[in-house]
């Protein structure tokens, strides 16, 4: 059952942003800051992952005493891991309107199934610059043809419709929504210009099934990829979702038992998808993970999430621009938008900005390229941005302490010290003490998370 915040919360305080719409687990928790306080912890970091929703950390814990292998073990508890796993790929199919003859491989993430798909892919694929690395790589690999974002929506648009017509592709793969600016492209738009070219679609959705309802039928998609750990149910599970012919045609993703119909010492018959890309023991507890989520997500109207979010977006856009932040739009005279803002301080580094968010006020950002380079090279932010986004459980609250920090930050600095380290900037000193369990874990603790972008 979906967990929601009490029937004493008006419809009009949820449209408003201030109040959290679904129960997340650690919601309320407290972290140290370098001056010595404690301080609710404010996490503006969905983007990146996002908490555990309750009720997918409580449909996990009930079948955690009942786990056991899928699909060739004759156990009671096999059986019903089975049919969970098994169901767990319907309710996924349900969730984003999947059509009948369209299969759900269950994969590691969307980088997973996206390199997944590129080895199934039979021909030429054309996708865009400001793509994450995860659709951009797989492509990269295989010579496909990088489309430049115009500086206009439109003006995109056009581009790939010329480079479809001007020389024949398989698939155009783009993104559902950015992960550095949060703006959507029109979905129902690309797809009939690639059908129209004799092309399929593919979508990178990891950032835009956390945020809208996706009906992949509707729209035309013929590819759909997404992440557990970006839907709140961070088990280490994603999915690629679409039209079967080319992945039973591909070479099985991995050799292994599971994806096989017979073996000899000499030859291998090869089983049809899902099975067929879903060699050993798959992650049950990840796919029942997501399937939870999709559950609860689809119990809240329609309309619950974009109200929420549009609130809260502008709230944070005007008190970022009102703070002095610049603010990364690739389409400014597009208003589509989900929950993701980049933003950069004039006068400090955005590895500077986080840590001060982080150090000073317990504020969790991401900070660096976002693992789309060629896109903060057209910002001219080589060096990085700073990234809030907001999730079902952010509130008016969340915005206001971000606002808050900034503006401090531009008339005040920061109030603590920071120097390099061999993991970046760190707080120096650094009083906060780990978690008990963390500190256990080794002699000494790690002086910083090693940075990636």
């Amino acid at each position: 059952m979906t967990t929601t915040i009490g029937h004493e919360a008006t419809a009009a305080s949820r449209a408003a942003g201030s109040l959290p719409i679904a129960a997340l687990v650690g919601a309320g928790q407290c972290v140290p800051l370098v001056q010595g306080s404690d301080v609710r912890y404010t996490n503006l970091d969905y983007a990146a992952s996002a908490p555990a929703l309750q009720s997918v950390a409580d449909e996990v814990t009930a079948l955690l005493p009942l786990y056991s292998s899928v699909h060739r073990g004759a156990g009671y508890n096999s059986q019903v891991c089975t049919a969970a796993y098994e169901a767990a790929r319907s309710t996924v199919a349900a969730f984003v309107g999947a059509r009948s003859s369209d299969v759900v491989i269950f994969t590691r993430n969307t980088t997973d199934a996206l390199n997944l798909l590129a080895t199934a892919a039979p021909g030429p694929v054309v996708y865009l610059d400001i793509e994450h690395h995860a659709n951009l790589l797989p492509w990269q690999a295989r010579d496909g043809r990088v489309v430049v974002a115009r500086d206009t929506l439109a003006g995109t648009i056009a581009a790939l419709e010329s480079e479809l017509a001007r020389e024949p592709a398989q698939l155009l793969a783009v993104t559902g929504a950015s992960n550095v600016t949060g703006e959507l492209l029109p979905l129902p738009e690309l797809a009939e210009l690639a059908h129209r070219h004799g092309a399929r679609i593919a979508v990178d959705g990891a950032q835009l099934v956390p945020h809208r309802r996706v009906d992949i039928g509707a729209l035309g998609i013929d590819y759909l990829a997404f992440s557990g750990h970006k839907l709140y149910a961070p088990f280490g599970a994603g999915v690629l979702i679409g039209r079967r012919d080319w992945l039973d045609a591909a070479p099985p993703y991995l050799a292994g038992g599971g994806a096989v119909r017979d073996v000899t010492i000499t030859a291998t018959s090869w089983t049809s998808a899902p099975a067929r890309h879903e060699a050993g023991t798959p992650n049950v507890i990840g796919a029942i993970a997501i399937a939870a989520a999709c559950r609860a997500i689809q119990a809240l109207p329609d309309d619950a999430i974009p109200t929420h979010e549009s609130c809260l977006l502008r709230q944070l856009e005007t008190g970022l621009r009102r703070a002095g932040a610049d603010i990364l739009r690739l389409w400014p005279d597009e208003t589509e938008r989900i929950g993701v803002v980049s933003f950069t301080v004039p006068g400090y580094s955005a590895e500077a900005v986080a840590q001060y968010l982080s150090a000073e006020h317990g504020i969790g950002v991401r900070d660096g390229r976002f693992c789309a380079h060629p896109l903060l090279a057209r910002f001219d932010a080589n060096d990085g941005a700073v990234r809030a986004s907001i999730g079902l459980g952010s509130c008016g609250a969340d915005i206001d302490r971000l606002v808050d920090a900034v503006g401090r930050l531009r008339v005040e600095g920061p109030e603590w010290t920071y120097s390099a380290s061999e993991h970046g900037l760190v707080p120096s000193p650094d009083p906060r003490d780990w978690p008990d369990w963390l500190a256990a874990s080794s002699s000494t603790a790690p002086a910083s998370p090693c940075r990636t972008d």
